[in-house]
């Protein structure tokens, strides 16, 4: 039965849900921590604080940015290069 407030999502192959908490945890590290400057111990936590208080005011989903097939043909060349893989 479908709910309405809900929608289902799949990952990619060799993906896992913990990797998206993984991901959203990243942002603010690469969007404030490392471009941002400082002068201050309490700076970093107000700007990680600022990200997710606009994260929460305006949600984005992540997007993945390969196909199915180019991950398959990724791990293809990949299994290629280990010795006995069986591929």
């Amino acid at each position: 039965m479908r709910h309405p407030r809900f929608s289902l999502h799949f990952t990619p192959t060799y993906s896992s849900p913990t990797d998206l908490v993984e991901r959203w945890f990243s942002e603010p590290a690469t969007k404030r921590l490392r471009r941002g400057t400082h002068s201050s111990a309490a700076e970093p936590k107000d700007s990680i604080n600022a990200w997710i208080q606009d994260w929460n005011h305006n949600p984005r989903p992540f997007t993945w940015h390969k196909t199915a097939d180019e991950i398959f043909d990724t791990m293809a060349a990949y299994m290629q290069q280990i010795p006995h893989s069986g591929h």
